[in-house]
């Protein structure tokens, strides 16, 4: 615990082993964070947790390790809105990563212009209780009009109950919306429960996008995940065009060791959630080629029946 009383979080997993699988030429990971160093980019003083340093040089090792080519660093709230972190593992990627910030009332149109130059390709709104408190829409309304005509995303992170609430409001956003994580689905409600039949339905307008991301998260077994299994199937059936996958490394908020999941076993579950291997290199190498063409809407085409 910090002097603040800000809890610390544990660190990632050593890397051990490879999956036993590899990952294609050119794959993606659409779902990671660069923390620190604080010495250089501190933390936000309202952050809810303290994770431990995780610079562009540790993100560089960790794709190397896996096979990943390309990259989206997340903004994580753990910087506030401070996106100096993000722009600097862009910078210093030598061009393996975009960005997807966190942006605020202060946004312009200018600002947002000039972060698209320096390679952020999305905007961020966080409000998973836990992670970053509650939607506000003036914020969001404000930044959706400084971003207009940049072709960015909208990338979304709340509680899975809540997609009911929210529908109405999803369904009226006229951009691409990646939502982070199985949407939080409770997994323990079953592939019928509303929350997610309602986030099968916004899958299968064209503009949303999925990240198969945080199984460990939403798992109540843990590793191999089995009771993530039919939700990520429900998914591939639905849209497979319209679904990404992210490593969610360095695996925040967590603060017991043993909860933390290990990369090459989440990889391992990956290919019990899209057994085969054309499936696979559609969501790790050519979705995020689409997604970030900045025309991916355009191209709506009818729910895939698998």
């Amino acid at each position: 615990m910090t002097s603040r009383g800000v809890p610390d979080c544990f660190e990632p997993r050593p890397l051990a082993s490879k999956p036993s699988w590899r990952l294609p030429k050119g794959a993606w990971d659409t779902h990671f964070h660069a923390l620190g160093p604080q010495s250089r980019f501190p933390y936000s003083p309202s952050r809810k947790y303290s994770p431990p340093d995780a610079p562009v040089e540790k993100c560089l090792r960790f794709h190397d390790f896996l096979g990943v080519e390309r990259g989206l660093v997340v903004h994580a709230n753990t910087h506030g809105y401070d996106n100096s972190v993000d722009l600097d593992a862009v910078s210093r990627s030598n061009g393996r990563y975009l960005g997807v910030v966190r942006l605020d009332m202060k946004a312009s149109r200018q600002y947002c212009r000039e972060l698209n130059n320096k390679g952020c390709r999305g905007v961020r709104f966080a409000f998973n209780p836990q992670h970053g408190g509650s939607l506000e829409r003036p914020i969001f309304d404000h930044v959706m009009r400084c971003i207009e005509g940049l072709g960015w995303f909208v990338e979304l992170h709340f509680d899975g109950a809540e997609i009911p609430a929210l529908r109405q409001w999803l369904e009226e956003i006229q951009a691409n919306v990646v939502i982070d994580h199985f949407g939080r689905i409770d997994v323990a409600l079953g592939v019928n429960q509303e929350p997610f039949q309602i986030l099968l339905s916004l899958l299968a307008r064209g503009n949303f996008w999925v990240k198969l991301s945080g199984a460990d998260r939403i798992s109540r077994l843990g590793y191999p995940y089995s009771d993530v299994v039919p939700f990520a199937r429900a998914l591939t059936g639905t849209r497979i065009d319209r679904l990404l996958w992210g490593s969610d490394w360095p695996h925040t908020s967590y603060f017991e060791a043993s909860r933390v999941p290990d990369d090459s076993k989440l990889l391992e579950a990956f290919t019990a959630f899209v057994p085969l291997d054309e499936d696979r290199h559609q969501i790790l190498v050519e979705n995020p080629a689409h997604l970030l063409s900045g025309s991916a809407s355009e191209k709506v085409r009818p729910a895939i029946s698998r």
